[in-house]
């Protein structure tokens, strides 16, 4: 009997979803008798013994050390917001295709039907001795934070929030690029970032890690400072982070009076006469999906360099960039975590890929250059060794 066409039959996009677009396939032969009392009884019951009594066996005959759950609740997908668990799948299953396309890593989408901080982690706890990793997705802020700081702390094994640090590591590796383009260095750099959720909080650590001084971080209230009284625990250590640190204080628009470089992790729509402010040769990254936060045809009427998160404009800031070759270099390191140390050192394999075709249309490689994967890893897996959580 022929399969009812689907509501949506016709429409590429909801055509190529049809049964979801991953499977599981058996990496072993069951032809006959035999290879069934290999891969499974009685044969397999050997294997359970040893690793029962050395459970670090899981590393050579289990897949564990090679998959990744990924984790959400749907409160914070993509664009469309907090569309709840089932509705959030598509993306999850997305991600997980894009791990193994691009770092041959497995995955596995977990949708969670709960939004509580307490519930989240005891069950991402109950469920790790199955994954070698953790990777939470399009879970909102401030509660992305605590889950994954309680995470890393439980468990030995890599927990890491794309949304936060994929994005970060990205947009550091653009960013190191825009500046040796324009003439800057780091700790001469004015930057102004738009956006104090998860994204925004990530990108800033990093970019101090990396030598950035002068930083402000806005919300919708304005510049991110101790002297608000409206501020959430991980925005008032922001604050003391970044705009403590220089004074500054006001609106988006007096952040931008000069400033060199502009990230938008935000929503919303910058005016142009904000954006005319900036310093000559100015580098604006708008990174707001579907939407830039200022448009690049406005953006280069008063920038050098211009990068947004969309594959339809040169320079796309692509969280597939970073998370597949992370997540491949602490496996091929059996790391317990992901450091500081190994982002940086993503961030600057993705920026070395460029090269001497650096020109203000390409400071970022493509997620399709054969060259991303393999560098990120072999750079994340060297950091992994010397930040001492390597077990390989």
């Amino acid at each position: 009997m022929a399969e009812a066409p689907h509501p949506f039959a016709g429409d590429p996009v909801f055509d190529l979803h049809v049964g979801g677009k991953m499977e599981v396939r058996s990496t072993v032969a069951l032809a006959g008798a035999d290879d069934l009392s290999l891969a499974y009884t009685p044969g397999v019951a050997r294997v359970c013994e040893a690793i029962a009594e050395d459970p670090s066996m899981t590393q050579h005959y289990t897949w564990v050390p090679n998959v990744v759950a990924v984790v959400s609740d749907g409160t914070a997908v993509l664009g469309l917001g907090d569309i709840g668990p089932a509705a959030a799948m598509p993306v999850m299953e997305g991600k997980a295709v894009l791990f193994k396309q691009f770092g041959n890593v497995d995955a596995v989408p977990i949708c969670l039907a709960t939004t509580d901080v307490e519930e989240i982690i005891e069950t991402v706890v109950r469920l790790a001795p199955s994954f070698g990793g953790i990777n939470l997705e399009d879970i909102s802020a401030p509660r992305c934070f605590e889950i994954e700081d309680r995470l890393k702390a439980l468990l030995d094994i890599p927990v890491f929030h794309d949304d936060q640090h994929g994005t970060a590591v990205v947009a550091l590796a653009a960013l190191t690029n825009a500046l040796t383009l324009t003439g800057r260095s780091p700790e001469s750099t004015r930057v102004v970032i738009s956006g104090a959720g998860a994204a925004g909080v990530a990108i800033a650590k990093i970019l101090l890690e990396a030598g950035i001084t002068d930083l402000a971080v806005t919300d919708r209230k304005g510049i991110v400072h101790s002297g608000r009284h409206d501020l959430t625990p991980v925005k008032r250590e922001l604050a003391e982070m970044t705009a403590d640190k220089t004074g500054r204080t006001g609106t988006l628009a007096e952040a931008l009076d000069g400033a060199d470089v502009y990230l938008g992790v935000s929503g919303g729509t910058v005016p142009e006469e904000d954006v005319a402010r900036m310093a000559p040769d100015a580098i604006i990254f708008a990174m707001a999906n579907p939407h830039p936060e200022v448009h690049p045809e406005v953006a280069h009427r008063h920038a050098r360099v211009v990068a947004t998160g969309r594959s339809d404009f040169p320079n796309q800031i692509n969280n597939v960039l970073a998370f597949p070759g992370i997540f491949r270099g602490a496996f091929d390191a059996h790391a317990t975590s992901i450091t500081e140390g190994m982002k940086l050192a993503a961030a600057e394999a993705i920026a070395g890929l460029v090269g001497d075709q650096l020109s203000e249309a390409y400071v970022i490689p493509s997620p399709f250059d054969p060259r991303v994967g393999p560098a990120v890893s072999a750079a994340v897996a060297d950091a992994a060794r010397r930040d001492g959580v390597a077990r390989r």
